[in-house]
């Protein structure tokens, strides 16, 4: 059965053409552990979803796509305040609201080895994210989490990033009294001079939508190492001047958009996008409360990027940190699923999303929750299987070094 899914040959296949330095990174991160891989191969996760599945016969949403434990973070938005959100848009599109609730549900199963949970513990982790999602849809109405209305884990950590500041942040990632960024081989790698040319022209193009384009005059350009999933891909980090230093330099995050990774499997019409950039910006701009500081699409002839400011508060939870205590975990996992909820009721009734009635229905009608409970636990024993056939393959070196 291993062999017949054949997964080496389909994550090269998806993986050709990207940038063998990082994507050799993004392999190995992969070859740690189930969670990681999960992360990692989004891709066949869509690939694998029955097309005949009675789960695809529910509200259509604006949604994540790559739902997970680590795709929810803390970011400060364009009004300066920090928040606790979704923060990965890259796979977003119309599709099923149980893609992205299968999604993170498979994700808590995966995980639960690295937590070190038992069954029960992630089954009653799972039935408190789709209880605070059901809430929400029947509540109809998003809202936001920022320090003051976190609990937990979540209010630990917006509260912890008080004591964060740009500055520091920024000496930690330049070297030469704040003017180059440091290449460490962990944040960053050297760029060449045509990239650097390029994201110049792109920061540069940016800046004249602005009142203050001087504020975005660029220091210094590297290659940026982030993410798992999308390790491989052109991107970069500019340190940009600000207000002629007055305040301290800036960090700029330029990321190529290639296309939604579920996108050939969606039963559903897609808007036509200027480019792919501009989906995932309008798509994050609608699903979170609001948006981060700087988020664009910038354009490279075909090639389309999102533009967003780096800043010390972005952050994830270390879920490990739970402690044994259940309650921890529940509080996050409550969170989540309210999110959840908000991001998809954000997105009602746009371009052919569902409407609040249909999500006050859905919630109420309650028959696909038990479905949908044990598809996430099947799937996530397949993706472990999954991860070992890759981890084998690595060892008879099909990945390189």
């Amino acid at each position: 059965m291993a062999r017949e899914r054949r997964i080496a040959e389909r994550l090269k296949a998806f993986n050709q053409g990207r940038e063998p330095e990082r994507l050799a990174m993004k392999y190995k991160a992969m070859n740690k552990d189930a969670f990681a891989f999960l992360r990692g191969s989004c891709h066949l996760f869509y690939e694998d979803w029955p097309k005949d599945s009675p789960l695809g016969a529910t509200p259509a949403a604006w949604i994540c796509g790559d739902l997970h434990l680590e795709n929810f973070g803390s970011y400060k938005g364009d009004n300066r305040l920090v928040y606790f959100d979704i923060n990965d848009f890259d796979e977003s599109a119309l599709a099923p609201a149980t893609w992205d609730l299968a999604r993170f549900l498979t994700s808590v199963w995966v995980a639960a080895d690295t937590l070190e949970l038992d069954a029960p513990q992630t089954q009653a982790l799972c039935r408190v994210f789709l209880d605070a999602y059901t809430a929400e849809l029947l509540a109809g109405k998003a809202r936001w989490i920022e320090r003051d209305t976190a609990k937990g884990m979540v209010r630990d950590l917006l509260k912890d990033l008080k004591n964060r500041s740009r500055q520091e942040f920024i000496a930690k990632r330049t070297e030469q009294g704040g003017k180059c960024l440091r290449i460490d081989g962990r944040h960053t790698l050297k760029a060449d001079g045509e990239s650097k040319d390029k994201v110049e022209a792109l920061v540069a193009r940016f800046a004249q939508t602005k009142e203050n384009p001087g504020f975005f005059k660029v220091l210094d350009i590297a290659r940026r190492i982030a993410g798992t999933g999308s390790l491989g891909l052109e991107r970069y980090v500019a340190l940009v001047d600000g207000n002629a230093g007055a305040d301290g330099h800036y960090l700029l995050d330029l990321k190529c958009q290639p296309g939604a990774c579920l996108r050939p499997y969606v039963p559903l019409p897609q808007p036509v996008w200027g480019n792919e950039a501009e989906r995932v910006v309008a798509l994050q701009a609608r699903g979170q409360a609001i948006a981060p500081a700087f988020l664009a699409p910038v354009i490279n002839g075909g090639e389309a990027y999102v533009l967003r400011e780096l800043m010390p508060t972005a952050d994830r939870l270390c879920l490990a940190n739970w402690g044994g205590k259940l309650s921890r975990l529940e509080k996050v996992l409550d969170a989540m699923g309210k999110l959840a909820a908000w991001s998809h009721l954000r997105g009602s009734g746009r371009q052919g999303s569902a409407i609040a009635d249909e999500w006050i229905g859905f919630a109420q009608r309650g028959d696909w929750r038990k479905p949908l409970l044990d598809y996430a636990h099947a799937y996530a024993i397949q993706a472990g299987k999954d991860w070992k056939e890759f981890t084998a393959a690595c060892g008879r070196g099909e990945f390189g070094d």
